[in-house]
């Protein structure tokens, strides 16, 4: 029996009280936010303030540059202190993704930022940059299996994990008892991806998502124009579920058939509509008329 959570990510709200936030989104009618350790506070107190707001945690987001041998320990170290956070918060899954944008650099002399929906096979990691991501990740889970948290690969936009040939790459590489997949319906449709069709393939893997929707024309439009990540992100190519291209309800099917239980985040990083409330109303309405 599946068992669909809907939770809703904190970033579409900006310069807005911490209070004011977490309050709209329950109103919303979520039941989570992601929740990760914070400075000088004890797990139990965070706990405590998302309980004030009727509010659960949900997996939290550890990105690093998994393919240098240079950022493994830090990786690595940050994996253990998030994993104890997210087993003492009740949380079974951690969003694991590569760094990127800038930080990496392409043989064409453009870092992935710059390539951003018009990646080529040019632009990918060296066979040596795959063993280490591969490594690292299979360490990662290593660690949080340890605290009953699966590490859960999360592919985005202007980073090496952006297309279906990447992604299927690394996991041709990884240990899959150790690493498995936490998905963004919208960073795979930038990167170019059937999304109904990656969900088919990797619905066994599949322990967590984020749901964004794209739209098609600012896509289109971006793609044609060279557009860097950032001004994707800023154009509005992320918009609120129901109001894009992605097919959700087969998606979900596909989710349902494999009794999937964990959590969906919502994630609309930039709104066009005037307020980051009336975004996540809209999204959770939607998901309501889906029967969730």
């Amino acid at each position: 029996m599946s068992n669909f959570r809907i939770a809703c990510c904190q970033i579409t709200w900006k310069d807005v009280p911490e209070e004011q936030m977490l309050a709209e989104i329950q109103q919303a009618g979520y039941e989570g936010v992601p929740a990760g350790p914070r400075k000088g506070l004890t797990t139990q107190q965070v706990l405590d303030h998302l309980a004030k707001f009727d509010l659960k945690p949900v997996p939290s987001y550890l990105g690093a540059n998994f393919w240098l041998k240079e950022a493994e320990a830090a990786a690595l170290e940050r994996a253990e202190r998030m994993a104890v956070f997210a087993r003492e918060a009740g949380c079974t899954e951690l969003f694991v993704a590569s760094g990127g944008f800038a930080n990496y650099v392409t043989a064409r002399g453009l870092n992935r930022s710059q390539t951003a929906g018009n990646v080529l096979p040019e632009d990918g990691m060296t066979d040596e940059e795959y063993d280490q991501c591969a490594a690292t990740l299979n360490r990662v889970g290593e660690i949080t299996l340890k605290e009953g948290v699966r590490s859960c690969v999360h592919n985005h936009g202007g980073t090496p994990l952006e297309t279906r040939e990447e992604i299927d790459r690394l996991f041709s590489l990884v240990d899959r008892e150790l690493v498995f997949m936490g998905p963004d319906t919208g960073h795979l449709a930038l990167g170019g991806v059937d999304v109904v069709e990656f969900f088919r393939d990797y619905a066994d893997s599949i322990k967590t998502v984020h749901l964004k929707d794209v739209d098609l024309p600012v896509l289109e439009e971006g793609r044609a124009q060279g557009w860097e990540y950032w001004t994707f992100k800023e154009k509005g190519v992320w918009t609120e579920l129901g109001q894009g291209f992605i097919d959700f309800p087969a998606m979900l099917e596909i989710l349902k058939a494999v009794d999937y239980d964990g959590w969906l985040v919502v994630e609309t990083d930039v709104t066009q509509l005037p307020t980051a409330e009336e975004s996540a109303v809209v999204s959770r309405n939607y998901l309501r008329s889906l029967g969730l």
